[in-house]
């Protein structure tokens, strides 16, 4: 039996939502008491320390997440996470899942990390059904029923689909839904629900689907929680008025904080420690966004054995020098000291081995001219296209139309402020590409290419010029993946994702490196103009993401998951 006693600490009590000045003594990695009486205290431990007042929080925990968007692996992902304080996570591995099915999970789930993390089940692999988008893998009823078995897992992943999970019909949501209830009545079932409210929303709570993690507004967060919906607030979601919101009501049992996506090149500086950090620039009480960290978090995944400092729980913690800018001293899993930054300690991570073929898995030919030509009837002399309006501050898309002439049976698309997206099924499953015109986005010549597009991960590629198109695209498969600028027919900036084309098992520096490279040549090379042009880009192939996006298989309206024309009208 293993004993440690931290002394002179500020420990924050859950219940009491304050701090208390407190000695505390673990045993075997828990919890065992708090305030030992000096008597007590006077007992030989292995292992004291002096907390010298430092604040002891409990290690935070984030539910809502995926490893893939940090485009690392998870044993890479637990190194850094933990140094920021974090010691739970609950991953969507929804990513992974698009491209290799059930193998892609397992060898998740297989994996070894110092931190905990458990896994949702994916619900919508594909994002929406076969006929809207081409992906590696498909999760239906078999594999999740084998995932059930499994206790990593702790909840059933984002629902997206809205149109199939409110019919009426005996859809494959629908029945996942149900054999979730039947094998594990009290798992939560996570949603991903924007926009929707009044009878769409009741009806989506009423299918069991009772959490939601997109962007938020003063008036969704009324609506959603006082209609039985619980709120994951992530970065996009936290402003003045949504904070605000959320004390006016009294509402801190019904939200947790989350991530969602981290990129790697901001994940160098933190994670779930910055929303935290930025919901107490927005008014929220310190004490409440931790609690709203980890113990409102723990509560809804039913890890009832963490997410707090009390007997008999897990002896996650984190030593805070500085409590306003989080300025983590130590974290401690399971009683043990897994991170020292300021050292630059951390505990070693298991290496991770994946199948040869999850670095081969981009399967198309090399794209030509020919592919990216807009063809029409010879006769046009114009046509009105239909267009993809990028918005500059969020992923939400528009649909707009221009007007384009026709020479010779092709679309005169160039240098009518637009750019051209093609998607490119990678998964040799019939090779398609789809193309589409977008605005708002590329403002110079050049491409950018990447098979980091969520949620199919097929081969996007969109730019203003073809020959760059062409170059950016071959570039990503030959190097099986990855992330790419390309400029007068030269790749300016390149991530290698080799990994399935979607996640890289290279140090995360060196990743981060490479893709702050290509956000930079993004913005200033080709002028694209977003808060964070690398994620804008990946989800324009969204189709659960309102409003209009590009699959493999055409333009889609994702509210009705119908296809709409390219050409919207041809004018002799």
């Amino acid at each position: 039996m293993s004993t440690m006693r931290i002394r002179n600490a500020r420990v924050f009590n859950s219940y009491t939502q304050t701090f208390e000045e407190k000695s505390v003594l673990i045993r075997d990695g828990q919890f065992a008491q708090l305030q030992e009486t000096k008597e007590e205290q006077r007992r030989p431990v292995d292992h004291e320390i002096d907390a010298q007042g430092r604040w002891m929080i409990p290690g935070l925990i984030d539910i809502h997440m995926h490893v893939e968007s940090s485009m690392t692996i998870p044993t890479e992902f637990s190194r850094q996470a933990l140094s920021f304080g974090v010691t739970t996570v609950v991953a969507d591995p929804h990513e992974i899942a698009n491209v290799f099915g059930l193998a892609g999970i397992e060898a998740f789930m297989a994996s070894e990390p110092v931190m905990d993390i458990f896994y949702g089940i994916p619900s919508s692999v594909p994002s929406t059904n076969p006929d809207c988008e081409t992906t590696g893998g498909v999760i239906g009823l078999e594999e999740v029923d084998k995932l059930l078995d499994n206790p990593q897992i702790r909840c059933l992943g984002e629902v997206m689909n809205f149109k199939e999970l409110v019919s009426e019909e005996d859809t494959l949501i629908r029945q996942i839904i149900a054999l979730c209830k039947k094998k594990r009545p009290l798992l939560p079932l996570e949603g991903h629900c924007p926009k929707i409210s009044g009878a769409d929303l009741a009806k989506f709570i009423a299918s069991g689907v009772n959490a939601d993690h997109t962007q938020q507004t003063p008036e969704s967060i009324v609506e959603k929680i006082t209609n039985g919906m619980y709120l994951e607030m992530q970065g996009k979601s936290i402003h003045e008025d949504t904070i605000r919101t959320l004390m006016e009501h009294q509402f801190y049992e019904y939200f947790s904080l989350v991530t969602d996506d981290v990129m790697p090149d901001h994940f160098l500086h933190g994670h779930l420690n910055q929303v935290l950090l930025s919901a107490v620039h927005c008014g929220l009480p310190m004490e409440k966004a931790i609690y709203c960290s980890t113990f409102t978090s723990a509560r809804r995944m039913h890890l009832d054995d963490r997410g707090v400092i009390a007997p008999g729980k897990i002896a996650d913690f984190v030593l805070l020098d500085s409590l306003e800018d989080w300025t983590v001293h130590q974290v401690y899993k399971n009683g043990v000291l897994v991170s020292e930054p300021q050292s630059g300690y951390s505990i070693a991570e298991k290496p991770v081995s994946f199948p040869p073929e999850f670095y081969h898995s981009l399967h198309h030919r090399p794209l030509t001219e020919d592919d990216l030509l807009v063809r029409v009837s010879p006769s046009a002399k114009s046509v009105t296209v239909q267009v993809i309006e990028i918005n500059p501050r969020a992923t939400f898309t528009r649909l707009t139309t221009a007007e384009l002439p026709v020479k010779n049976g092709v679309v005169q698309w160039q240098n009518r402020g637009l750019a051209l997206m093609a998607c490119i099924e990678r998964y040799g499953k019939g090779g398609q590409i789809a193309l589409a015109f977008t605005t708002g986005g590329i403002q110079k010549n050049g491409a950018v290419a990447s098979s980091w597009a969520h949620d199919h991960h097929n081969l996007m590629v969109m730019g203003s010029h073809v020959p760059d198109m062409i170059a950016a695209a071959n570039h990503l498969l030959a190097i099986q993946g990855g992330y790419c600028v390309c400029v007068d027919e030269k790749i300016t900036a390149c991530a290698s994702l080799q990994v399935g084309g979607i996640v890289s098992d290279q140090p995360l520096a060196e990743l981060a490196g490479q893709i702050e490279a290509v956000r930079a040549a993004m913005e200033d090379q080709l002028g694209y103009v977003h808060h964070n042009a690398v994620m804008s880009f990946a989800t324009l192939s969204l189709p659960v993401s309102p409003e209009v996006k590009l699959t493999d298989k055409g333009l889609l309206i994702g509210k009705t998951l119908e296809f709409i024309p390219l050409i919207k009208e041809e004018h002799a």
